[in-house]
């Protein structure tokens, strides 16, 4: 248990800013390194499943307006489906929204986990390109996400989505969307606006607390050697967190963590399904976060698992040929959750996981219903 932390609600760089044209810049050459790397991840056998399309919508929630990107991740027998118009209710659908501090990453970084979602909750995924800073900075990302949620809704019938099974998953800065974006959404919801009821969240590694600094969070990793490097770190906050003196870190569409508990309450749907890692900068708030969630008078259904041994983004190795054992493993076992929360599927068979979750390290694992 570490001691309490001091915290601040106005975000304040240890350095001067830098002028925006350098983030740019920099987020620039990131794109293009990291975009080959995904390249070469996208290359490892078992190689992952291609969107097989995507619509493009524009933003209406968001100051500056643009368009949003989404790539679709169907069953194999979406098409038929769709020829026979048979009326069965649709499939589920899980809107995810990948990494990258908000300012890296693509909506298709994250196949593997859409591909095996599709597969294992014979689901619909929407894998989201949000709009990213220094471009767009907070709170674009989210509004974006918002924007996502509203579309797919409003075109459930076409896309043969059931309006009743919604869910969001997301990871790194992609699993504080998945919290996020229910709570703006929530705020969002007047007027002519539907009712959208989310059934459950998936986040993976989220980013929760802002109101920590990062030298705060580099304080509670239990491996340095393993810390997300600052040249990445201050591009993201130096990004995103723009402009400075109008960002309030503890803003809920922010950091959920610390979030009112009545709009948690209220905004986050009763099921989660929610990883942390053990090396990683943001486990502490994840953990702190869990606790919160399933105590009175929040209440909710979490089942949490901190993944022993890995840092964060574990899931994407750095040698995609070598990838992270277990990873399959983890990404079944949440499918295994989100089926039970969605209910039975037409045309699913129950499928068992290879191997059972992995050996809960210190009591990580809890299921709270």
């Amino acid at each position: 248990m570490t001691a309490p932390l001091e915290h601040s609600s106005q975000w304040q760089h240890p350095k001067p800013p830098r002028p925006r044209w350098m983030l740019h810049l920099q987020a620039t050459v990131w794109r293009f390194l990291m975009g080959l790397g995904m390249l070469f991840h996208k290359l490892a056998p078992p190689r992952p499943p291609k969107p097989n399309f995507q619509r493009q919508i524009p933003s209406t929630i968001a100051g500056k307006p643009g368009m949003i990107t989404l790539q679709f991740y169907v069953p194999k027998d979406y098409e038929t489906q769709r020829r026979l118009a048979r009326r069965w209710g649709g499939y589920p659908v899980v809107i995810n929204f990948h990494g990258g501090g908000f300012t890296l990453g693509t909506a298709t970084d994250d196949a593997r986990w859409c591909g095996t979602v599709v597969d294992e909750c014979h689901a619909i995924v929407v894998s989201v390109e949000y709009r990213k800073a220094p471009e767009m900075p907070f709170p674009t990302a989210v509004e974006d996400g918002v924007d996502a949620v509203l579309w797919i809704h409003e075109h459930a019938d076409e896309l043969g989505i059931d309006r009743e099974k919604i869910a969001l998953s997301g990871f790194s800065s992609g699993g504080n969307m998945a919290f996020t974006v229910p709570l703006r959404l929530y705020d969002e919801q007047t007027g002519a606006l539907p009712d959208v009821k989310i059934r459950c969240i998936v986040p993976w590694y989220p980013s929760l607390d802002y109101t920590r600094t990062r030298e705060q969070r580099r304080a509670t990793t239990v491996r340095k050697d393993h810390e997300l490097p600052a040249i990445f770190t201050d591009l993201f906050d130096e990004s995103y967190l723009h402009p400075p003196q109008a960002i309030s870190l503890d803003s809920p569409y922010l950091s959920p963590g610390v979030a009112p508990t009545a709009l948690l309450k209220n905004a986050l749907p009763d099921e989660i399904i929610m990883h942390t890692c053990e090396w990683d900068m943001l486990l502490d708030e994840g953990q702190e976060f869990y606790r919160r969630l399933t105590s009175a008078p929040l209440n909710k259904k979490v089942w949490y698992k901190m993944v022993e041994n890995v840092p964060h983004g574990w899931d994407k190795a750095p040698i995609p040929w070598k990838p992270t054992p277990g990873v399959r493993e983890h990404y079944l076992r949440a499918c295994r959750e989100m089926r039970r929360v969605f209910g039975p599927q037409p045309g699913l068979v129950e499928r068992r996981t290879s191997k059972g979750a992995s050996a809960a390290p210190r009591g990580s694992v809890q299921v709270v219903r």
